[in-house]
């Protein structure tokens, strides 16, 4: 049986009890268990170790690094045990992650067919054999590991369909291997299946996996399932990525082909049937301290130094204490995980020196390759020069906090950055201020951050996609790096104003115009977002353009103000329809950029709620606030406030957000077509699966009358109230207060604190630039 498995800098050892006093242990590189990318060479010796160390004693565990080929080729049946939760994982959180592998992988062997290329490992997995009746199809149970191998076989069958649909038919066939069991071996229908999900998977499982392709999903039965949203994002990247370059799809099929067929690499742990499952799956599932990049980064370069003439306790005082303050050690986000703030720091700088789209999880591995051979340097002084370049990205990430007070154009684009919450612009700003290269003039440095700021700022406009940014920035580094540093704004702008494609392109004022004409902007956009664009239209109405200070000198101060509607949500009490007019069509402005401002505090429900005249209508209401210039526009013709004024203020704010955030003259969009963030549903599985939301937690009512009452969180994602399931929040909520509630608000995570699933789910949105269906909560003021 295992006795231990010990955790250490470079290894997972598993122990075994075989009877000999020493035990026999099997090691698995640490960073497999992560999902990262080891060497060859320790793959390498993992598996001679496994060999030598197995096969000496008769250890009932066998680890090994398969590849799917390895896994699915056999004629067998992996089910997931009826206790385990249900398929959770989502696009902004796995599918999407897992893609964009698959695609760097397949991408290197496209560059270079007969080169040798890393492996990407994905994990572990713990499989535990079956007592299969002789002559029966082999059988497994998965431990641990089912939503990583169901995700697999969603991939491959969807990347089936579409290698059969370019006509790929060789590469299709050897995928098809993967998901279907040969016929002889079919005795029930489902044995024709490699993986079997839990009872409640398995209807949409087999809709989706069983139908010849190509497949309409909007006619399959389960569409709403994980598991066929999961199919159709994979079978449409696979088919966007076969077609991206028609000279050469029979190329791209069998690049990908190969690239999930013997590219993508798991650890598997193999149990035999009377090994003690649970226990290996408990010890797995421990979480122990990982080491960061900046840890490893840390110790390689005062390993070096140790090995020269150098003070190295001097060297560290002066150099890298720093790294380990609160200010560095604090940890941020960078879309779906968390790194420290230093280790963030050495990913943007190494961008920022190389040009190329770095990883974080290639970090370490890529600064040993730039110290050792590219720099050109001593140890001591890239080190040096890293302490130098770490003073400019501290100060520009201290501007992006500075909310009151004097600001400069390096602090603004900080702040309005950081709103954007674009991690990926700092390697950019690192290479315009690096202090260790030729100064690049600060005329061309303000014309980079705004076109910068005008690019960013405008694709959010128009909710175009932010998936390419990271690329984006490692392209632009690296032209303005070959073509000359000094005219490094004239060459970004130009670049940008180039770029057709739709994760690049620059939108022009007609798409803005149009987009923005239509955009419900208090829902589609995050509140910080929606505010910034409004605090840069009061500085602009202030006098704030270009190198023109405005009015009294002070900007309006950032993240402070609240966002009101002029015409309420609330409408149908004080504001009625005029002849002919629908209500769908009210709707459709109450939520644009026209029909909102900013208010130096909230109004009360009432007074926000009301008509538009009278001693406490909303006009008077806005005269107290007419501190802010947006307000006295507003208010300079407020006789009335209509569907008209609404349109009317939306083009007027179009006009200066244009003037704010420009493109050079003429400007038109080359995009071939625009890629927008997709709108869809968030429900409290990806907040699970996010880990911002946990299995079993209570929840706590609102409401004062019902303060009492609790839910608990199931693993699907569904909410227990007194022992009687309910498959929404909303659900849960009037269970409990005896009427139509908005769940989402209802549900307390933290009494004391008042955070709310709602306050989850915005972290969520805004963290993942999810465009997210409408979710608003009630007033403020609304607890009973």
């Amino acid at each position: 049986m295992i006795t231990a498995i010990r955790i250490t800098m470079e290894r997972i050892i598993v122990v075994f009890d075989t009877g000999s006093p020493k035990g026999v242990s099997a090691e698995l590189p640490k960073a497999l268990h992560r999902g990262s990318e080891p060497s060859a060479q320790t793959a390498g010796s993992l598996t001679s170790r496994r060999r030598t160390d197995v096969r000496q004693e008769p250890a009932a565990v066998e680890t090994q690094v398969r590849t799917p080929q390895m896994v699915f080729m056999q004629p067998q049946r992996l089910i997931v045990p009826l206790f385990q939760r249900p398929y959770v994982w989502n696009e902004e959180n796995q599918w999407e992650p897992l893609w964009t592998d698959v695609i760097r992988v397949a991408q290197r062997l496209l560059d270079d067919p007969q080169g040798r290329h890393q492996p990407h490992f994905l994990g572990a997995v713990v499989l535990q054999q079956s007592q299969n009746p002789v002559g029966t199809m082999q059988e497994r149970t998965i431990i641990d590991g089912q939503q990583r191998l169901t995700t697999l076989q969603l991939l491959l069958d969807a990347l089936h369909a579409e290698l059969h649909g370019v006509g790929a038919e060789q590469p299709a066939m050897r995928i098809e291997a993967l998901v279907m069991n040969a016929r002889p071996f079919w005795e029930r229908p489902e044995d024709r299946f490699k993986v079997w999900p839990t009872n409640r998977d398995r209807a949409a499982f087999n809709a989706v996996m069983a139908v010849d392709p190509p497949l309409t999903y909007g006619e399959l039965q389960h569409r709403d399932s994980r598991l066929v949203q999961a199919h159709e994002y994979f079978s449409q990247r696979a088919r966007e990525w076969l077609q991206a370059d028609h000279q050469q799809i029979q190329a791209r099929a069998g690049a990908i082909e190969r690239a999930v067929r013997e590219l993508m690499h798991m650890v598997v742990i193999d149990l035999t049937a009377d090994e003690n499952a649970q226990e290996i799956f408990e010890t797995l599932n421990a979480r122990g301290a990982q080491l960061t990049a900046a840890d490893l980064i840390k110790n390689f370069i005062f390993q070096r130094l140790n090995e020269s003439s150098v003070d190295v306790e001097a060297t560290y005082e002066r150099y890298w204490k720093e790294f380990e303050t609160g200010f560095w050690e604090t940890e941020i986000s960078a879309g779906r995980v968390r790194h420290p703030r230093s280790s963030m720091f050495l990913n943007h700088w190494l961008i920022a020196r190389t040009g190329e789209e770095i990883l974080a999880r290639e970090v370490f591995y890529r600064f040993k390759r730039y110290a050792d051979f590219e720099s050109g340097m001593t140890m001591l002084e890239l080190l040096g020069q890293l302490h130098n370049t770490a003073e400019v990205y501290r100060r520009f990430v201290t501007a992006a906090g500075q909310l009151t007070g004097p600001v400069d154009r390096l602090g603004l684009f900080a702040y309005r950055t950081g709103v954007l919450e674009s991690e990926v612009i700092k390697p950019l700003v690192l290479f315009l201020l690096d202090p260790n290269d030729t100064a690049v003039p600060p005329t061309q440095v303000t014309k980079a951050l705004d076109v910068m700021e005008s690019w960013m700022v405008r694709r959010m406009l128009v909710r175009a996609s932010t998936k390419s940014y990271t690329q984006v920035i490692a392209e632009l580094i690296a032209h303005v790096r070959k073509s000359g540093r000094q005219a490094a704004g004239d060459l970004i702008e130009d670049y940008l104003r180039q770029q057709a494609g739709a994760n690049w392109y620059w939108p022009d004022d007609d798409e803005v115009r149009g987009a923005l004409r239509a955009l419900a902007a208090y829902r589609r956009l995050s509140r910080s977002r929606l505010r910034m664009t409004l605090e840069a239209i009061e500085d602009h109405e202030r006098g704030w353009r270009g190198d023109q200070i405005g009015l009294g000198g002070e900007r309006v101060a950032r993240a402070k103000y609240a966002i009101e509607h002029i015409m309420p949500r609330r409408w149908q009490t004080h504001w009625p329809l005029t002849e002919g007019q629908t209500a769908a069509e009210r709707e459709a402005l109450i939520d644009t950029i026209g029909n909102l401002t900013l208010l130096t505090g909230r109004l009360n429900s009432k007074v926000s709620n009301g008509p538009w005249i009278g001693p406490e209508g909303k006009r008077t209401a806005l005269h107290g606030h007419d501190v802010l210039l947006l307000n006295r526009r507003l208010l300079e013709h407020d006789e009335v406030w209509n569907d008209d004024r609404v349109r009317a203020r939306t083009d007027q704010l179009i006009r200066l957000i244009l003037d704010i955030w420009p493109v050079p003259e003429g400007h038109k969009s080359q995009a071939t077509g625009t890629a927008q963030t997709p709108s869809r549903k968030v429900e409290l599985t990806d907040l699970i699966g996010a880990g911002l939301l946990e299995e079993g937690a209570t929840l706590h009512a609102k409401r004062r009358r019902v303060a009492d009452r609790t839910a608990t969180v199931l693993p699907d994602g569904a909410l227990d109230v007194d022992g009687v399931r309910h498959e929404t929040p909303s659900g849960a909520a009037r269970a409990v207060s005896g009427k139509g509630e908005h769940g989402w608000s209802f549900w307390l995570v933290d009494p004391r604190s008042r955070r709310s699933l709602h306050d989850i789910r915005q972290e969520y949105i805004d963290q993942r630039e999810v465009d997210a269906d409408a979710d608003e909560p009630p007033d403020e003021d609304d607890e009973d």
